[in-house]
């Protein structure tokens, strides 16, 4: 991780509502043999007892639910948007570009479950995607009992119990104040996560300069 002071920010519950507002994470870690494997998974964040647990559901006997039961030491990365800064946008311009962005990185212990754990998973997953709508067609409780007695055969659900919490938010705050401005506005230019990032910058820009 680039882990520089001035890319941090002083407020966790900051950094918990980020990993919240981006739930589609990769989870990474590796096999007994050290071969590194990955996947990507929508996952809920819930406290109890003073710790934080993520949690989901994946595909049983694929080769990284092989891997995570091998071994349970797991990351799970937590990204938002992220933009490409030009140094010519600087006061001085004489050195090289970078790039802007937001991430979270959560290590932790991953724990399989069986049983009653994967239809909760599945209904908790299809009720908050479905905005609380319990009539939708494609809410767990509302599926055929032939379709969800296969499905549930392939699926496990998993609960990760994080240890430690790291994260990078690389927004420009080494810049002087011309150049953080000028960024914004170059930013802004071209939308989408560049926007994105711009708004992050306009959000922390009274922090950083008090005119």
């Amino acid at each position: 991780m680039y882990n520089l002071p001035y890319f941090k920010i002083d407020n966790p519950e900051e950094v918990l509502q980020f990993m919240k507002d981006h739930p589609f994470i990769m989870l990474t870690g590796v096999d007994v043999n050290n071969h590194p494997i990955a996947t990507q998974v929508p996952v809920f964040m819930d406290e109890k007892d003073g710790k934080i647990f993520l949690s989901g559901h994946m595909m049983r006997n694929a080769d990284h639910q092989k891997a995570f039961a091998q071994n349970p030491n797991v990351l799970a990365l937590f990204t938002g948007p992220h933009a490409y800064v030009s140094a010519t946008w600087y006061t001085n311009s004489q050195m090289g570009s970078t790039w802007n962005y937001m991430t979270v990185h959560a290590k932790g212990t991953i724990r399989f479950q069986d049983g009653d754990a994967i239809p909760a998973a599945l209904e908790r997953l299809s009720l908050h995607y479905e905005k609380g709508n319990a009539d939708s067609s494609t809410v767990y409780h509302n599926l055929p009992a032939e379709y969800t007695e296969r499905m549930l055969k392939g699926i496990l659900a998993f609960e990760i119990e994080i240890t430690a919490i790291e994260h990078v938010f690389k927004l420009s705050q080494n810049r002087d104040q011309q150049s953080f401005e000028n960024i914004i506005s170059r930013l802004k230019e071209q939308g989408v996560d560049a926007g994105l990032i711009a708004a992050e910058m306009e959000k922390i820009k009274s922090k950083l300069f008090s005119s």
